[in-house]
C-alpha cells in the first residue's frame, strides 16, 4: 500500500474499533464477536507498528498505556470545579428549593434534574476538534492534575468524537469509578496471584488514576458517567442541563440512565427514595442524589457562594463506611463445617444501622489484612450485605494488639478442625450428625426463602429443635406434630399450628428448590435450577456420573465431583428418602417434550417491585420454564418484566429495543403456561 492508502486504512480501522468499543462498553450491545473485534484491533496494531509516524493520540491502541511519567503536571481549570452543599432530610431539601425560588422571584416553573451521586473520582475532560486532549482531576477546584495518559486507557471514554455541529473546544465533567462486580473480580484475581487487592471501589479508582505508569491504570476495570458540561468554546448554546446531557449522549458519552426531570419537592423525594431502594442493585457505589436546576439561565442567575453553586445540592444517604475497633474474634461453624471468623466490634452506626459484627471470611483474609484484636479498622456495609472489614488503620494499632489464631477444635462439638487440600476454608472434621452447629445451619438453609421457604421456622425454633433432640435432620421436620412443638419457647398454640401448616405447604415445591435445599457444596440457586432443567427429576440426577454432570451449564469438574460425592453418601440418601416419605414432591419435567421448557435458552430480567408476588418467586417460576434470570439488561436479553419503580434496567431495555411486559402481562403469560402466581 502507498502511504496514503495506509493512512486511509488506519483511519477506517480507528473509526471501526472506536465504534465497536462504544457499542460494547457504553451501550452494552455489541455488533460483532470478540474474535472479529480482536482481528480489527490486531490489524490496527500491526499497521501502526509498521508506520509509527502515523500513530495519533486518539487511536484505540493508546488505551493500553504509554511510558511511565515522572510526575503529574498541574492543570488550572478554565472554569472552577465547585463542590456541592449537602442535605440529609426532605425539610432541608425543601428549604434549598425555597431559596432558589425566592432568588428567582418565585418563577411559575422551576424544573429540576435528579441523578445518582456516583462515589468515584471527579474529572474534567477537554476535547479540541473532537479529540480528547486533556483530562484533569478536580484537585482543589481551581487546580488539578493532568491524568490524560491514564484516562485514555478507559474504554468507555471517547478518544475522538465524529459528529456534526461539534464545538471547536469544550469540557465535559464526570465521575470515574469501578463497578462493584469488576472490583470483586479484580480482587479475586489479585488474591490468586498474590498481589495486593484494592481496599474499596472508590479508593481503587482514585489510586488507579494516580498511577505514574498508565499500563497499570489500563489493567484496572475503570469506567465513567459524564454529568455536566464545564465550558464551551463555539456556537453551541444549550438552554438546559437536560439538553446538555441528551446531546452528550448523542455524541457518544456515557450518561447515567437514571437521570430524571422533576417539577417539585414531592417528586424529588420520591426519586431520592426510589434510588435508595435500588442502591444495592445498581452495580456501582453511590452516596446520594444530586439535584440541579435544569434551566442554564436560571443557574447563572442563582450563581455560587463560597465555591458552591446555589443551583445544585447533594442529598446524602447514610454512610456505608465507618471506623471502629475489633474487640474480639469468634469462630462460627457453617452447615458444611466451614469455620468462619467473625469480628466483634465496638458498636458503630453505618449504612443506616448500628453494626456490632463483621465477617472475616477465613484465616487467609485475616492474614491479608494483618488483623489483630484491638485494631482500629475501616468497615463497610452496602445495602443488606453483611458488614466487612475493609482495612486496618495501622497507625492506631495499640501495643497490646493480640494475634488471631485458628482454634484447633470445633467450638460446637470439639472435633478437630482441618484444612482439606488447598481450600482456604478450615472445616470441622465431624459430620452433621455429630456436630450440632452444622445441623442447625443445614436446617436454616433448608427452611430459607430460596429453598423450601418454611414460614415461621426461625433460628430460635431450630436451635430448640436440635438441642432437645426433636430434629436431627431435615427429614424429621415432616414427622413433628403440633403437640411436640407447642411447648417450645416462642411457640404458643397458634404459632405452633401455623408452623405445622407451613411445613405442610412446603411439601409442594419445585425440583430446583429441593436440590438447592439439600445444601450440596458449591451448588447455589442458579446451579440447582440448571440441574433441575437438565435432568427433569431427582433419580436421574442422583445416578448421574461426573461426566454427565459436566454437560450441565455452570457445572465444572469440581462441582460435578461434589454432587457425585453427596449422593454417594448413605446418610444423605437416607435424608432424601425421609423427605420424600414425608410427602415432599415436585412436578417432573419430561425432557423428551420440547414444550416442557418453553423459555429454554432465553434470558429474562426482573426489575422494579412486583405487587402480586415476591421477585424470588417470579424468578423461580421463570427458571422452572427454562429461562435464565439475569441481573442486568444487555443486547442478549430476551424479555424484561418491569414492575412499579423500575429504573435504569427499564431505560436500558427501551434503549436496546428489548421487549418489556408489566406485571399484569407477566401474570397473563404465566397463566397461559398453566402457572398460578400464588
Amino acid at each position: 500500500m502507498t502511504e496514503q492508502q495506509v493512512a486511509n486504512r488506519l483511519e477506517k480501522l480507528r473509526r471501526e474499533v472506536n465504534h465497536h468499543l462504544h457499542r460494547y462498553h457504553v451501550l452494552d450491545s455489541p455488533e460483532i464477536s470478540d474474535a472479529q473485534y480482536d482481528a480489527l484491533f490486531d490489524e490496527l496494531v500491526e499497521l501502526e507498528q509498521a508506520h509509527p509516524e502515523l500513530v495519533t493520540p486518539d487511536s484505540p491502541t493508546q488505551r493500553v498505556g504509554g511510558a511511565p511519567a515522572s510526575q503529574f503536571e498541574k492543570v488550572t481549570h478554565e472554569l472552577a470545579m465547585l463542590s456541592l452543599d449537602k442535605c440529609t432530610t426532605g425539610e432541608e431539601l425543601g428549604d434549598w428549593l425555597t431559596r432558589c425560588r425566592n432568588r428567582l422571584n418565585d418563577p411559575d416553573e422551576l424544573t429540576l434534574i435528579c441523578e445518582p451521586k456516583i462515589d468515584g473520582v471527579a474529572v474534567a475532560l477537554v476535547y479540541e476538534e473532537g479529540v480528547l486532549t486533556l483530562a484533569a482531576t478536580r484537585g482543589d477546584g481551581q487546580t488539578g492534575e493532568n491524568i490524560t495518559q491514564n484516562v485514555r486507557t478507559i474504554p468507555s471514554v471517547p478518544l475522538r468524537i465524529d459528529a456534526q455541529g461539534l464545538p471547536r473546544r469544550f469540557e465535559v465533567r464526570g465521575e470515574i469509578y469501578i463497578p462493584i462486580a469488576d472490583f470483586h473480580a479484580f480482587n479475586e484475581a489479585c488474591a490468586a496471584s498474590g498481589e495486593k487487592p484494592l481496599i474499596n471501589p472508590r479508593n481503587g479508582a482514585a489510586g488507579s488514576l494516580r498511577q505514574l505508569d498508565s499500563k497499570i491504570t489500563a489493567s484496572r476495570p475503570l469506567t465513567w458517567f459524564c454529568y455536566s458540561l464545564g465550558w464551551v468554546d463555539g456556537e453551541w448554546a444549550p438552554a438546559a442541563h437536560s439538553e446538555v446531557l441528551a446531546q452528550l449522549k448523542t455524541w457518544g458519552f456515557r450518561v447515567n440512565p437514571l437521570v430524571r426531570q422533576v417539577d417539585d419537592l414531592d417528586a424529588c423525594m420520591a426519586y431520592v427514595d426510589e434510588v435508595l431502594e435500588q442502591r444495592a442493585e445498581l452495580g456501582y457505589d453511590i452516596d446520594g442524589v444530586v439535584i440541579k436546576v435544569d434551566d442554564l439561565d436560571q443557574q447563572a442567575a442563582l450563581g455560587a457562594v463560597t465555591r458552591k453553586p446555589r443551583w445544585a445540592i447533594a442529598y446524602k444517604y447514610p454512610a456505608e463506611e465507618a471506623v471502629t475497633t475489633i474487640e474480639n474474634v469468634e469462630f462460627q461453624v457453617g452447615r458444611t463445617g466451614a469455620i468462619t471468623p467473625v469480628a466483634r466490634l465496638v458498636p458503630v452506626f453505618v449504612g443506616g444501622v448500628t453494626v456490632t459484627n463483621a465477617t472475616l471470611h477465613n484465616m487467609d483474609e485475616i492474614g491479608r489484612l494483618d488483623l489483630r484484636i484491638g485494631d482500629t479498622v475501616m468497615i463497610r456495609r452496602a445495602g443488606d450485605v453483611i458488614p466487612q472489614v475493609m482495612s486496618v488503620i495501622e497507625s492506631k494499632r495499640p501495643a497490646k494488639a493480640a494475634a488471631i489464631e485458628l482454634p484447633a477444635d470445633c467450638p460446637a462439638c470439639g472435633s478437630p478442625i482441618v484444612n482439606v487440600g488447598d481450600e482456604a476454608v478450615a472445616r470441622c472434621s465431624a459430620s452433621p450428625s455429630y456436630c450440632p452447629a452444622q445441623r442447625k445451619e443445614g436446617l436454616r438453609h433448608f427452611a430459607s426463602r430460596l429453598a423450601m421457604d418454611i414460614d415461621g421456622l426461625g433460628d430460635k425454633i431450630i436451635e430448640q429443635m436440635v438441642e432437645t433432640g426433636l430434629v436431627e435432620h431435615a427429614g424429621d421436620l415432616y414427622r413433628i406434630t403440633h403437640e411436640q412443638i407447642a411447648g417450645l419457647d416462642r411457640l404458643a398454640d397458634k404459632s405452633a399450628a401455623n408452623l405445622v401448616e407451613a411445613l405442610e405447604a412446603s411439601k409442594e415445591t419445585t425440583l430446583a428448590r429441593f436440590i438447592y435445599a439439600l445444601g450440596i457444596r458449591e451448588v447455589g440457586e442458579a446451579t440447582a435450577a440448571n440441574l433441575a432443567n437438565h435432568f427433569g427429576d431427582l433419580p436421574p440426577l442422583m445416578g448421574a456420573s461426573a461426566e454427565d454432570l459436566e454437560k450441565v451449564d455452570d457445572v465444572g469438574p469440581v462441582v460435578a465431583t461434589k454432587i457425585v460425592d453427596f449422593f454417594a453418601d448413605d446418610g444423605n440418601v437416607e435424608v432424601i428418602e425421609a423427605l420424600i416419605t414425608g410427602g415432599v414432591h415436585w412436578p417432573v419435567v419430561d425432557r423428551s417434550d420440547a414444550s416442557a421448557l418453553p423459555l429454554e435458552n432465553q434470558t429474562w430480567v426482573l426489575t422494579g417491585t412486583l405487587e402480586q408476588m415476591a421477585r424470588n418467586d417470579a424468578k423461580a417460576l421463570l427458571v422452572g420454564l427454562g429461562a435464565k434470570v439475569a441481573g442486568s439488561v444487555s443486547g442478549k436479553t430476551s424479555q424484561v418484566v418491569a414492575g412499579p419503580g423500575a429504573g435504569s434496567k427499564l431505560t436500558k431495555a427501551e434503549e436496546l429495543g428489548v421487549p418489556v411486559m408489566d406485571e399484569a402481562e407477566f401474570l397473563a403469560f404465566l397463566a397461559d403456561h398453566d402457572i398460578s402466581a400464588s
